[in-house]
């Protein structure tokens, strides 16, 4: 493997960069369709 790969994958702190990333774009995506939703129906 390489060393980014390696780094990535293998390390206690390396672990957790891969789930951040995913998290923050969770998030963004929840996010948005929770703004989308408040914009169609501001009742709600």
């Amino acid at each position: 493997m390489g060393v980014v790969p390696d780094l990535l994958f293998t390390g206690p702190i390396g672990l957790s960069s891969p789930f951040t990333i995913l998290f923050i774009i969770g998030m963004t995506i929840a996010l948005m369709v929770w703004c989308g939703r408040k914009t169609n129906h501001p009742e709600a």
